[in-house]
């Protein structure tokens, strides 16, 4: 695997244009960012109020991530978890993931200790991503494109993967409206390369309409998932005191008795 590129401070010019992004997906980037200017606001109050009372820190996350070409940039979003929770749970279910090729289900979707109270529906709502409407306008990501990955997860990838960050990363994509947590590694892979080999405006803006929905299915599905692992959690805490119960013997049967002497 190639050598990743060095971190270098983001564009701080919001109007300028990256050299690699068409002149249309510029200007839907910051259309749609002055649209979410206001959510961002209101989001932003409510967060700071719900940490403040359940869990005292910094209402921002800042996470290095890997965008174009390998390229290293902060990415911010409304923080989640408690202050200094381990990332080595994730690494591991990533690890996991990769190697079993399985549907790429969230570790907060089974319930995550790490995570704040309310921070489940804020992930899976997608409003924990909008501060990254601060890197769109910065140039580090777009609108539309591939999730930009977390370092540990870019030095898995094979040089096949790394193709996937041929193109600006982004905040929702082909990969998010075509199943997300439902697929696997490998299909994430083969949508985010394909998108990035064919970018589009009729497919960018499909992409944004269809992204509202792929949102409720997720907030149904992690919803459903908290559920069943809950009472999974609590059929086994019941189980070690449940009382197994007799069988049922015919009216007419003579019930045996319990000890027979020889």
């Amino acid at each position: 695997m190639s050598a990743m590129a060095p971190f270098t401070p983001s564009n701080r010019d919001a109007w300028r244009r990256p050299p690699c992004l068409p002149w249309w997906k510029r200007a839907i980037d910051l259309a749609c960012c002055v649209a979410a200017l206001p959510l961002l606001a209101v989001c932003t109050l409510v967060a700071a109020l719900l940490m403040r009372l359940t869990s005292p820190g910094p209402i921002f996350f800042r996470q290095e991530r890997v965008g174009h070409q390998g390229r290293r940039f902060l990415l911010f979003k409304f923080r989640t978890m408690h202050v200094g929770a381990s990332t080595a749970t994730h690494q591991a279910h990533f690890t996991e993931l990769m190697r079993n090729n399985t549907p790429m289900q969230k570790l907060d979707r089974a319930g995550d200790s790490r995570l704040i109270a309310g921070g489940w529906l804020l992930r899976a709502s997608g409003l924990d991503e909008l501060p990254q409407i601060l890197n769109v306008l910065r140039g580090d990501m777009s609108i539309v494109g591939p999730r930009p990955c977390i370092p540990y997860e870019f030095e898995q990838y094979t040089p096949e993967q790394r193709r996937r960050l041929d193109c600006l990363p982004g905040l929702t994509g082909l990969w998010q409206v075509s199943g997300k947590n439902r697929l696997s590694f490998a299909e994430m892979i083969t949508l985010d390369v394909a998108y990035s080999r064919q970018i589009t405006f009729w497919q960018d803006l499909r992409i944004i309409l269809f992204t509202v929905p792929a949102l409720v299915v997720q907030i149904l599905d992690t919803k459903r998932g908290r559920r069943s692992s809950a009472a999974t959690a609590v059929s086994k805490s019941a189980a070690p005191f449940a009382v197994p119960e007799e069988p049922v013997l015919p009216l007419n049967a003579k019930r045996q008795p319990e000890f027979q002497r020889p």
